[in-house]
């Protein structure tokens, strides 16, 4: 019954949105509170070179995006205050890390690969083996968060207070450095590099007018990006859109939403 299930493309595409959903949504609401955004669009643009790294030698896909996404935070983190600000260092990377990784693939003479797919994602063509990989991964990420749950918050209030509790934030930051680069590799399949960022951010953004505690926040980001994901893709069947931008177009509308419930609550 399950493998009759996982044979409709839908399915295993909902599925797939799903999953990245749960990943990205509570992992948004650090990058929202840490004001991290550039940040995540950095790791998510480096994620293409990780791309071409792995068809160019043979590896896997999730591998190769981790590591390069994982190497790109780390470095960003190390440039940190060296100098330049911080929107600035981001920019440069980012775009310096998406050019190089499009100029390494034009490289791969004998390997097709749709360039656009990897650019804003291909959902409709996850596989069994995509989902596996998509939900172990958001697996992954939901334990590190929930596991580090106290310590993450507190290092994101105030590095003070997280001294003064015994936490570590420079470790707390690597934690959720790896855990947003699990996150880009997997969701590079649904929403592609270009729209990582969306996922990772609007559905925090959306769910903070609706929260009263920081857990509750996550939950809703959670909620609205599954919603999202799942309207999303009803309304690409229906008006023939491309999948990966009309799920951030329905998470954009929840944003909108809730932004419109918080000014009428005012």
């Amino acid at each position: 019954m399950l493998d009759f299930m996982l044979g409709d493309f839908m399915v295993r595409a909902t599925l797939a949105g799903v999953g990245v959903a749960v990943a990205a949504a509570p992992l948004g609401s650090f990058v929202v509170w840490r004001r991290m955004a550039y940040f995540g669009d950095a790791t998510a643009h480096a994620a293409i070179l990780g791309v071409a790294l792995s068809l160019a030698f043979s590896m896997s896909i999730f591998v190769g995006a981790v590591v390069v996404a994982l190497a790109m935070a780390l470095l960003v983190s190390s440039l940190t205050g060296r100098g330049y600000a911080m929107d600035t260092l981001l920019g440069v990377l980012a775009h310096s890390a998406l050019a190089f990784g499009l100029v390494a693939v034009s490289f791969l003479s004998g390997i097709r690969i749709d360039l656009m797919s990897y650019l804003f994602g291909d959902i409709l063509a996850v596989s069994r083996e995509d989902l596996a990989v998509i939900w172990g991964g958001a697996a992954l990420v939901v334990a590190l968060i929930v596991w580090r749950w106290s310590a993450l918050l507190t290092a994101t209030l105030n590095e003070d207070l997280a001294h003064a509790s015994g936490v570590d934030p420079r470790r707390e930051q690597l934690i959720l450095t790896l855990a947003l680069a699990i996150t880009v590799a997997v969701a590079i399949k649904v929403v592609g590099v270009l729209l990582i960022a969306a996922m990772l951010i609007i559905p925090a953004a959306a769910a903070r007018p609706l929260a009263r505690t920081p857990e509750s926040m996550a939950l809703i980001a959670a909620a609205i990006g599954v919603l999202a994901a799942i309207v999303g893709l009803r309304g690409s069947y229906l008006l023939d859109t491309p999948s990966g931008p009309t799920i951030v177009c329905a998470a954009a509308i929840a944003f909108a939403a809730t932004s419109l419930f918080r000014r009428r609550g005012a």
